[in-house]
């Protein structure tokens, strides 16, 4: 009798299977105003201004949370992400954050970019 999966294991497969091959591939914005789609920000603010951090950091939670591989690729950016993670990675799920470390682990703690 095979094992079943436990909810933690179903939602690391979904965020596994979003996931860009490399962070590079997140080529969204840096600066301005984004607009999020419904399917994203379905509950509450939907325009975000990527110059204020509070609504920066709001954009990538929901978009990490919420976004398909094509979102991810939209709306994020891989120096913004890398930059933000240190903290960013404290106020996403534990599963979320288990893929994306693991997947990336230049994102993983006590790990730095190199600029």
């Amino acid at each position: 009798m095979s094992a079943v999966p436990s909810v933690s294991d179903l939602r690391r497969a979904k965020f596994t299977r979003r996931l860009p091959g490399a962070l590079t591939e997140l080529t969204g914005p840096v600066h301005g105003t984004v607009d999020l789609p419904l399917h994203l920000a379905w509950s509450g603010l939907t325009r975000f201004d990527l110059d204020q951090p509070r609504l920066r950091m709001s954009l990538y939670r929901i978009v990490l949370a919420e976004g398909m591989h094509d979102d991810l690729v939209r709306y994020l950016n891989h120096e913004l992400l890398t930059d933000l993670w240190p903290v960013l990675r404290t106020l996403v799920s534990r599963d979320i954050r288990s893929v994306w470390e693991g997947a990336f682990p230049e994102l993983a703690p006590g790990t730095s970019a190199v600029a």
